[in-house]
This record gives C-alpha cells, structure tokens and sequence, in this order.
C-alpha cells in the first residue's frame, strides 16, 4: 500500500478532521469563556452593611459604595449577609460594627470586618482578597487622617487636637479579614470537586460510547428494551467500581475528613450514572459520531462548572450550560460537603434531574428512532 492509498481510507480523513475540529472548538470555547475575567468582574454581589451610626461610618459606607465596582447592597442585615454569602449569594461582606466612630473617636481600635467564602469559585476568592487589602491600604492612608481629621472638625474639635487623634485612628485602624469555610491549602484541594468530576465525567463518555457501541452489535439478539436495561446495568456496575478508585485516590492525596468518605462516595456513583446517561443521548441519537458533539460539550461544561467563576460572571451560553448539563450540580455538590460551603441539597436535586431527564430521552430515542430488528433465534445444540 502506498502512502497516497493510506490517506483515501476513512480513519485517516477521521482524524485530520477530529484533530481540526476538536482544536477549534476548544480554543474557541476557553479563549471566549474565560473573557468574562475579568470584565464582568462588576456582576459580582457585595453587601456593605453599616451598624454604625456617627459619621465615621457613614463617610466609610458612602464612599465604598461609590468606588467599589460591584453591584452594592446596603438594605441587609450582617446576620442576613453572611447567610448569603455561605451560599454564595455574595462575594464578599463589609460589616462597620456599631462602636466604630466612637472607637475612632476615643484613639481606639476601629475594625471593618471583611468575609469572604473561600469555598466559592476560585476567581471569586483570590479577587475579594485583593480587593480586601486595596481597602485596607486606602482606608488607612486616606480615613485614618484626612477623613477621621475632617469628621472631627466637624465636631467643633479644634484642628490641633484633630491632628493628634487623627494621627491615633490611623495607627488604630484595623480591617479584620475574616474567612468562611477555609479550604486547606493546596490547589488540589480547591480544584478537587472539578477534578473529581472530570474526571467522572470523561469516563463515563468514553464508556457511553462503548456501551452503546456495544448494543447496537447486538440489535439482532435481543430486544431493545432488553439491552437497553443491559445498558444501564453495565454502566451501574462501573459506576461502583470506578468510584472506589476514584474517592480512594482524593482521600489519599487530598485533605479531605474521612467523615464524608461515603457521601463523596455515593455522589460520585450518582454522578457517574447521570454523565453516562447524558453522554449516551447523543450517541444513541447518532451512534459514534456523537462523540463530535459530546467533546463541545464537555468543554463548555469546564467553564459552567462554577469552579472559576460563578454564574452571574458567566456569559448567557455558558450559564444555560451550567443549568442542564451535570458537571456545576455535581462541583458545587462537593463544595458543600468537603468544605460546607452551603446547603448540598439543591444541588444534589439538581444532579438527579438532569440524570433522570437523560435517561427517559434516551429511552424516547430508543423507543421511537431505533427501528426494530428481527431476533435471531438462538443455536440449537443436539445432545
């Protein structure tokens, strides 16, 4: 065979065109998801709750409100915010305590409290830091004399006292980082709730389209309600087995509380049911050329996940994407039982529609598409 013959077979033209297509779609769909860091930085939620009722305070509020690029809430309760922020409702959380102008006033220790959720997307977490020590630094260069000097003349302090107690609020100011639901250090164990369902997800993809691969070979043995349950049955039995290894690894390498080991467990079966399930309908629909579609697919899904950015940075494809395709029910899942960011079960509901909507789809495809072959009798063995 010479080389011109090699490049008319199938597999060859196959590959050139997977190796274009499957190059493209990835650039495209990373390069313009990820555009949304960090410009729509301004969608994020940030409550500025002010207890404090001397002007301290409020010269603080109002002038945060102004700067700061994010959508702003003011009208909340600190109690009421930092609910919130546990379920990601908010990046992060400025609470001036109600003592703060009178501790400023008397040279004392005047604090804001900042909170952020380290157990929320990770861009969200890294910029709220940044952005919690640009305060800071401002609030003591700029309040802690040139305000704080300002608030007291209006006060009908004369301007000498003002000069020192201005220079005592500076050395007194403190902006109390606080954090909720500390992850462990390490990006592994940030990134674990992606990883493992990355790693799920793949695996059940591949196996979807074995599985299928493998049902249609045997179209002419048996019934389609038979081995569609044949189906499902393998799939089950590698969803067990592959779960073990999978959990066993995370458990062996990350910093994770053996008390979760079977929840983590048991969602990651469940997970890979639902990804099997959601991969199949397009290669029941289309048999082995639905791996052309799945890949696009599994792609946007790395950017929905919500393990970088939530859903209110996301452009409007990719937050419909996170709605119906499993991998941000199953990522924002974890996040709420390894680190107990939030409540787990919304999303975990959230997981069991998606799945449960894959499989009757892919019934109907099985039911009404596939067309129904004649079964061949099985051999007949003399004794």
């Amino acid at each position: 065979m010479k080389f011109k013959q090699f490049m008319r077979l199938q597999g060859f033209g196959a590959s050139v065109f997977m190796g274009i297509f499957y190059a493209v779609a990835m650039l495209l769909i990373f390069l313009l998801g990820y555009t949304a860091l960090p410009g729509n930085m301004d969608e994020l939620k940030v409550a500025l709750v002010n207890d404090d009722k001397g002007e301290a305070g409020t010269q603080i509020a109002e002038q945060l409100a102004e700067s700061l690029p994010f959508e702003i809430t003011t009208n909340i309760s600190n109690e009421k915010a930092l609910d919130k922020l546990g379920d990601n409702k908010y990046a992060l959380v400025i609470h001036i305590p109600e003592d703060f102008s009178e501790s400023a006033q008397k040279g004392q220790s005047a604090q804001i409290d900042f909170t952020v959720n380290e157990a929320s997307a990770t861009m969200v977490a890294s910029s709220m830091n940044s952005v919690v020590t640009e305060i800071n630094n401002q609030l003591s260069a700029s309040f802690s004399t040139q305000t704080a000097k300002g608030v007291l003349l209006n006060m009908n302090v004369p301007e000498e006292q003002a000069d020192e107690i201005a220079k005592q609020i500076e050395d007194a100011y403190v902006g109390n980082y606080v954090i909720m639901n500390d992850v462990p250090d390490g990006m592994h164990n940030n990134m674990l709730p992606m990883f493992l369902t990355m790693a799920c997800y793949v695996g059940a993809m591949i196996a979807a389209m074995q599985l299928v691969q493998a049902y249609n070979q045997s179209r002419s043995k048996a019934s389609k309600a038979k081995l569609f349950g044949y189906v499902q049955l393998s799939a089950l039995i590698i969803a067990i087995v592959s779960s073990i290894f999978a959990v066993g690894i995370a458990f062996l390498i990350a910093d994770l509380n053996t008390d979760v080991i079977f929840q983590v467990y048991g969602q990651q079966v469940l997970l890979y049911m639902v990804a099997f399930n959601f991969c199949a309908i397009f290669t029941f629909l289309i048999g082995e050329a639905g791996m052309i579609l799945n890949i696009p697919v599994l792609l946007s899904q790395t950017i929905a996940n919500g393990a970088t950015m939530p859903r209110e940075m996301m452009y409007s494809y990719f937050d419909v994407v996170s709605y119906i395709t499993p991998m941000y029910h199953s990522v924002q899942s974890y996040s709420a039982v390894m680190f107990g960011s939030t409540d787990q079960a919304p999303f975990l509901w959230g997981l069991v529609a998606v799945g449960v909507g894959a499989v009757l789809i892919n019934a109907l495809i099985v039911t009404l598409l596939h067309k129904k072959q004649p079964i061949e009798p099985s051999p007949v063995i003399s004794k």
